[in-house]
């Protein structure tokens, strides 16, 4: 599980502190929950966060403990060194709007014909419970040709998974090599 502290003071001052120690600034938020302001050391943030096998993952923050989904981060635009992340609490029952990532299965056969996959969509955003939460879209693309797409309609959504987005949106597709 992943530990972190709870910031006392949410100055600038005291938050370059935080971050010349080698802190992640965090907030986790909720539905009629109130904002708890935390630091995780970076480097244990980032390798917990590659190693997770599902997409809410249990957070220790003081004496308390929270299920968590990323929602943002922020990275620092010269450096790309992760700066700030916003975690949203995964509570049971609340349905809310996650972001779940996408994941391509197989291997276009539009790339023998000079072809290039391409992904419209890392992620797609839904709103559920976080009981239905899904880890990921696994998306097969084996039958893609160059103009082809998949579009959100052609997802089979769990039950108690909805989607907001327009049908006619293309997440992944094969286009032709320039």
């Amino acid at each position: 599980m992943l530990e972190g502290i709870v910031r006392e003071s949410t100055s600038k001052k005291a938050t370059k502190a935080l971050r010349r120690d080698g802190y992640l600034i965090a907030n986790i938020y909720g539905k009629n929950k109130e904002n708890i302001n935390a630091a995780f050391k970076t480097n244990e943030f980032i390798k917990y966060v590659r190693n997770k096998e599902t997409l809410a993952f249990d957070v220790k923050v003081g004496d308390n403990t929270y299920k968590v989904v990323i929602q943002e981060y922020q990275k620092d635009p010269v450096t790309s060194e992760l700066k700030h992340v916003d975690l949203l609490l995964a509570q049971d029952g609340v349905k809310t709007y996650y972001q779940v990532p996408i994941k391509v299965v197989g291997t276009p056969k539009g790339l023998k014909n000079k072809g290039v996959l391409v992904y419209h969509r890392r992620r797609i955003k839904v709103k559920t419970t976080a009981e239905n939460l899904p880890n990921v879209f696994e998306l097969d693309v084996t039958d893609l040709d160059v103009g082809d797409n998949i579009l959100i309609r052609d997802i089979n959504f769990p039950d108690g998974v909805e989607c907001y987005i327009n049908p006619s949106v293309p997440i992944v597709g094969v286009v032709k090599a320039k």
